[in-house]
């Protein structure tokens, strides 16, 4: 099978901003990547890990990613630095830098992110649950609103231990168990949150990388222990029943690029689905080692070059650990001071 080919223009070294370098799945993709390309990499938190990961020069301090200014601030990192390709790995960046693909193509960049209109099925729970529906099995699941009464709750089998969630997150932020209906009644019913159906069975997530008008890979991991939302073990399961469940999920949303689909067995043992998150996923490292390198096939993919009809695998485990980066502290003290100061955002 070919290698990827990550050669930016004029074959050239390529030039890659990543967002979220305090997160998992920013640390993931600039590790996998830092032999192969020029990285940038950003973020909010002048302590964020990933920062540390390349030299002095391509850290950038940014903006919120909810903040009006944060996508003119992202733009102008971008011309800064004369950067190929954008990835953003935060889920509250991904819709205003969707919005804004054609501003970065006009400086010659191009955006590793899904559509607006991708972005609108996956990142809202309830509205996944909506479109999944006909493809995949699915977990009974009612926005918890004013309207959500004994009677409705009955009607959609959400009785005894149910989950209640955010419609919006990731990372098991804000997720909890109840009993239906006495748990629910101290929630807010402002429709922020979802009553779900609780699903006790074996949980995996699915790692997708999606090509033009094809899901080339399917990854299932079964997540063996998890730490704030974060597998810290995990390994690989070959399973076509559970890659076909990626596959559904993906056409259903109409994802582009990569995602991780969520799901866990019900009581029957059919895998239910959970969520999508729309973006590289933080135990990306375990698919690497398994035979998909999600980062390097989708920038080559980005990069207008053919992929493979389909990308194998092999079961491998991992299991996480802390690792150390150590710096002089000038490097530190200096984005301390960067980061008191308001960032510049251009007319």
């Amino acid at each position: 099978m070919p290698s990827p080919d990550l050669s930016g223009p004029q074959g050239r070294r390529l030039r890659v901003l990543v967002t979220g370098a305090g997160g998992a799945a920013a640390v993931a993709f600039l590790r996998d990547l830092e032999d192969r390309v020029d990285l940038i990499a950003a973020d909010l938190d002048p302590y964020a890990a990933g920062l540390y990961l390349v030299p002095p020069t391509r850290r950038e301090l940014l903006p919120r990613g909810d903040a009006p200014e944060f996508t003119t601030a992202l733009l102008a990192a971008c011309v800064r630095h004369k950067v190929d390709v954008l990835v953003p790995t935060v889920d509250v960046e991904l819709a205003p830098i969707s919005r804004r693909v054609a501003d970065f193509a006009q400086h010659g960049v191009r955006v590793l992110v899904e559509s607006p209109a991708t972005l609108a099925r996956t990142l809202d729970k309830a509205t996944l649950v909506r479109v999944c529906a006909g493809a995949v099995r699915v977990p009974h699941t009612r926005v918890l609103d004013h309207g959500l009464d004994d009677g409705a709750l009955a009607a959609a089998g959400l009785t005894g231990a149910v989950v209640v969630k955010p419609r919006r997150g990731a990372g098991g932020r804000g997720v909890a168990q109840v009993t239906a209906p006495a748990g629910l009644a101290d929630l807010p019913r402002d429709g922020s949150m979802i009553v779900q159906e609780l699903l006790p069975g074996a949980e995996w997530s699915l790692d997708v990388l999606a090509g033009p008008g094809r899901v080339v890979a399917v990854v299932p991991r079964r997540r063996d222990k998890v730490d704030s939302g974060i597998a810290v073990a995990a390994r690989t399961v070959s399973d076509p029943a559970l890659e076909d469940f990626g596959k559904r999920v993906a056409r259903a949303v109409g994802l582009r690029w990569v995602a991780n689909v969520q799901c866990r067995a019900d009581s029957a043992g059919r895998p239910a689905l959970l969520e999508v998150n729309p973006r590289f996923p933080g135990t990306m490292p375990l698919t690497v080692q398994a035979g998909v390198d999600l980062p390097a096939w989708a920038l080559h993919d980005l990069l207008g070059r053919p992929l493979p009809t389909s990308l194998a695998y092999r079961d491998i485990a991992v299991v996480r650990y802390w690792a150390e980066r150590y710096v002089p502290v000038s490097e530190v003290d200096d984005l301390l001071r960067r980061g008191e100061q308001r960032v510049a955002v251009p007319a």
